[in-house]
């Protein structure tokens, strides 16, 4: 366990290269917006289209299409 002053800077220095390097290799693993926080997927459809195109949208798999 470090106990001067210095050991404790090298210490944080050393978790945040690490830290810093995971940010580089792995990317942005936790998003700020969720998938279930957005639209995509619900249903949302950029305007336009009649009643029609959203009902056979919504049909399920197993009635074919």
């Amino acid at each position: 366990m470090p106990s001067e002053p210095e050991d404790l800077d090298l210490a944080a220095l050393e978790a945040d290269r690490r830290r810093r390097r995971a940010a580089a290799l792995l990317g942005d693993l936790l998003p700020e917006t969720t998938s279930d926080e957005s639209g995509q997927g619900w249903g949302d459809v950029d305007g336009g289209g009649s009643r029609d195109d959203e009902l056979t949208r919504d049909v399920p798999p197993h009635h074919g299409g």
